[in-house]
């Protein structure tokens, strides 16, 4: 396993094989933003006043496509997730996942789509039929009054949406972050309801990503804390570690249970993760202060060859990650326009 944190040499990218950084690791997924526009206000994400970028500052249809050909045809990507934002908010979202599917004999494995699940139920059958594979939905409490303090919102319109995506034939992921002194006696209920109900459930530290200055490291609760609240009622194994960001672990009925924790256990040195901003902006990694612009060059009318060269580039020079440069990262950019 490459070291992320390790000094590297300065060895130019390479314009052919596999999308890969100066530390050696290969780029296969491809987390591309659609909007920044969203229906709820969750304080880990949302600034609490937000300004939303004007529509043609963000991706057109055809810009955001080409650039997912290009990513899976001649970069190696085999997975696209959808973000936002909320992506439920673009009208041509179905339309996107259809054009998306159409990749697949290019070496697109999957489709994945990461929502609020406000909107959702009116929509599941069809992102189903369109080509969807998989969704991750954020629910970061079911008690009604904390989900409203904590989102804005309302969370059974969310129930519903879960409800719905299942019955469409769709598999659920749910996210759950946890905050001190907000959400953290709930993680134990939620996995009793989550369980119950067969769904996968993937607790996440605090990140401090944030739009309004929220995060504070003792607001996070730990993945060693997030196991021993488990335990008490769910007793659980720890699974080997794959390059998934979560750790698993497995209760005595076989179901799972995942942690993301960046903040104490940060798994930098196994990223394969890649983001395009809403506007355009390749960003190596979530905690990448910026990154190249490729919306500029994509409406100049910039060659393939020119793009994938930008995007090598960018992702050549991918920084260690939060491993070596952990805290507030300090940015114009906040996480609804970035994609989760």
């Amino acid at each position: 396993m490459p070291d992320a944190s390790a000094p590297q040499p300065l060895v130019s990218p390479s314009l052919v094989g596999p999308l890969a950084d100066a530390r050696g690791r290969v780029k296969r997924k491809l987390r591309l933003s659609l909007t920044d526009r969203c229906n709820l206000r969750c304080l880990y994400c949302m600034p609490e006043h937000p300004h939303w970028l004007p529509k043609n500052t963000l991706l057109r249809q055809e810009e955001l496509l080409r650039l997912a050909r290009l990513f899976v045809a001649e970069l190696g990507i085999t997975d696209i997730r959808l973000t936002g934002g909320e992506p439920l908010l673009r009208r041509d979202l179905v339309a996107i996942v259809e054009q998306l599917n159409t990749l697949r004999p290019l070496g697109l494995q999957r489709i994945a789509l990461t929502s609020n699940g406000v909107l959702l139920a009116r929509h599941a059958d069809a992102l189903k039929a369109a080509g969807l594979d998989d969704l991750n939905i954020s629910l970061d409490v079911r008690t009604p009054e904390r989900f409203r303090a904590l989102t804005g919102g309302e969370v059974q319109p969310v129930l519903e949406g879960i409800a719905a995506a299942r019955a469409a034939g769709l598999s659920v992921k749910l996210n759950s972050v946890v905050i001190r002194g907000y959400n953290e006696t709930e993680v134990l209920p939620l996995a009793d309801w989550a369980l119950a109900e067969g769904l996968t459930l993937r607790y996440i530290e605090l990140m401090p990503l944030d739009g309004r200055g929220f995060w504070q490291r003792d607001k996070v609760v730990s993945e060693d804390e997030i196991v021993a609240a488990l335990q008490a009622r769910h007793p659980l194994q720890r699974l080997p570690r794959s390059e998934d960001p979560a750790s698993y672990y497995q209760t005595e009925s076989g179901q799972r249970i995942g942690i993301i924790s960046t903040v104490s256990r940060p798994f930098c040195a196994q990223c394969d993760r890649v983001r395009v901003t809403a506007t355009g902006t390749l960003f190596p990694c979530l905690f990448s202060e910026t990154g190249p612009d490729l919306r500029s060059p994509l409406r100049e009318g910039a060659g393939d060859a020119a793009l994938m060269a930008l995007i090598r580039e960018g992702i050549w020079h991918k920084e260690a990650g939060y491993i070596a440069k952990p805290g507030y990262v300090e940015r114009p950019i906040t996480m609804h326009v970035l994609g989760g």
